[in-house]
């Protein structure tokens, strides 16, 4: 008797943390107050969270989960201004997954399996590319492109007009500016190319570009350019060695990094080199 007293007790637990998970589950996808433009393309398999707006000229592929409260397709300043105002294209690529309270400006072309974190700012006309990462906080101005494959975490500031480039991590808190002598209407974004690492806290000073597979150290501040496999640090910024050369204690040589990390890389479990030869 207490065998079977104890198993009943078991199955009830379990169908009311069950009726939980479920109620969880549906919180923020009930259909509540979302409001989608009728000028919008919504793909198959798309889900949208509670009290999120849709506007006009937003294209939403297959298989995106938009969570609640996200404005997507925000109008430009004109909006306000313009009756005759034509909202421009927004596209949020297939298989992503936008955090709640993220605000999309008009105009940003995200690509496939993109992911962000909570409370983004996308100003107008960003080019994100394919698998790419967008931490909470992260505030990225207008006109920027970021490539394939790249991270860009929590609080990172990028000014209008940056590039960056395929794999690159840049770390919380760095901030990349693009006024010379503030305030000015010379604006000059900067460049990090692929494979970089730009850690926590550092400052890319406007105009400046930082070359392929470097190591921006932290809290530096960059203000020259930096040349292929730079391992960079202080303030202000000096170049140390080539990376290739770097070896730590026990560790070896750990750049270029592609050959010790590959989670969530398109070498992942292959190997860089072999994913290489697969491009050739």
């Amino acid at each position: 008797m207490r065998e079977s007293s104890d198993l009943q007790f078991a199955i009830k637990a379990l169908m009311f943390w069950e009726s939980i998970i479920i109620k969880v589950k549906s919180m923020m996808f009930n259909n509540l107050n979302v409001r989608i433009s009728p000028k919008a393309t919504i793909g198959n398999n798309v889900r949208i969270g509670d009290d999120t707006v849709i506007f006009d000229n937003v294209v939403i592929e297959d298989n995106v989960t938009i969570a609640h409260n996200c404005i997507i397709g925000e109008p430009l300043n004109d909006y306000y201004s313009n009756p005759g105002y034509e909202n421009p294209a927004t596209i949020i690529g297939a298989n992503s997954l936008i955090r709640s309270h993220a605000l999309i400006y008009a105009g940003n072309k995200l690509g496939e399996n993109v992911s962000t974190g909570h409370r983004i700012n996308l100003r107008e006309n960003n080019l994100i590319g394919h698998h790419t990462v967008i931490g909470s906080y992260a505030d990225i101005q207008g006109n920027i492109s970021i490539g394939n494959y790249s991270r860009i975490y929590s609080s990172v500031a990028i000014a209008p007009f940056s590039k960056i480039g395929d794999y690159v991590f840049v770390y919380a808190f760095v901030v990349m500016t693009n006024d010379p002598y503030p305030p000015s209407n010379d604006h000059k974004g900067c460049t990090i190319s692929d494979y970089t690492q730009v850690a926590a806290h550092a400052t890319i000073l406007s105009g400046i570009t930082i070359g392929s597979n470097c190591l921006i150290g932290a809290s530096s501040v960059v203000n020259r350019n930096i040349p292929d496999y730079s391992m960079v640090m202080g303030n202000p910024s000096k170049i140390i060695m080539d990376i290739r050369k770097y070896v730590m204690f026990g560790k070896g040589r750990l750049y270029p990094w592609m050959y010790r990390f590959d989670r969530g890389m398109p070498w992942e479990k292959i190997g860089y080199d072999n994913w290489m030869n697969t491009k050739k």
